[in-house]
């Protein structure tokens, strides 16, 4: 067993785990999930694909075009943004490549669609998507898997993500960037007979969003950027 005096402890340097947002960065929304979990242990370093852009620059320049993976991220106003994944995957690997170069050695990405090819050299890259679906699975056991989304277009698209896990969940869509609680009323309603446990498929849901659907549904309810900071701090 090691013990360190508080003289040394203070000496030892403070680790840095990095995180990258596919909106703007800083996330007030969820970066007290992930530092709550780091327990002041590490320094947690923001960083996000939209960072500098106006919404206008947004949507002229990143907009999904017909056949492209739609994604949605928050902007530093709280403002939501959609955009195009083919179209921001070059950013988000120079944010990454920028995040190693700065000696940071696990970098967490802050969204839960897919993006393959996506590396880095020497650092720990983790990405929910490979994380999230076969952990999911592996707690359900075959018991009836419902999925909340941001987006309506996602309902289809994100199928293919659980499939290979032999997950087959059912749908619905409220999106977190948007005050809206009808919309979740509307999706629990979707989920509540159809499931016996939600997933919240994004990483901008909130606790409160995790609570409003345990209420409105009366089922547990997973939250990824918990599931996510929780696996993230064993690596500190």
């Amino acid at each position: 067993m090691l013990f360190f005096t508080r003289e040394k402890k203070e000496r030892m340097t403070v680790k840095r785990i990095g995180m990258i947002t596919i909106g703007q960065a800083p996330r007030p929304d969820v970066a007290p999930i992930v530092e709550k979990y780091l327990a002041g242990r590490a320094e947690l370093v923001q960083a996000g694909v939209l960072d500098g852009m106006t919404k206008q620059e947004v949507e002229e320049r990143l907009s999904p075009g017909p056949g492209e993976y739609v994604l949605t991220s928050r902007m530093v106003n709280g403002d939501a943004a959609v955009m195009s994944r083919e179209k921001i995957q070059p950013i988000l690997q120079r944010k990454i490549e920028d995040m190693e170069n700065s000696g940071i050695q696990t970098i967490l990405l802050l969204c839960t669609g897919v993006f393959p090819g996506l590396s880095a050299k020497k650092a720990f890259l983790i990405e929910p998507d490979y994380v999230i679906p076969p952990t999911v699975a592996a707690m359900v056991k075959g018991s009836r898997l419902g999925v909340l989304v941001p987006l309506v277009e996602q309902k289809e698209a994100l199928k293919d993500k659980y499939h290979p896990h032999g997950l087959f969940p059912v749908f619905a869509a409220a999106s977190p960037y948007k005050n809206d609680v009808e919309s979740f009323r509307e999706a629990c309603a979707e989920l509540k007979e159809k499931a016996d446990i939600v997933l919240l498929d994004c990483m901008g849901y909130t606790e409160e969003a995790r609570e409003l659907v345990s209420d409105l549904t009366g089922l547990p309810v997973i939250l990824s950027n918990a599931m996510m900071a929780k696996l993230v701090s064993e690596m500190i």
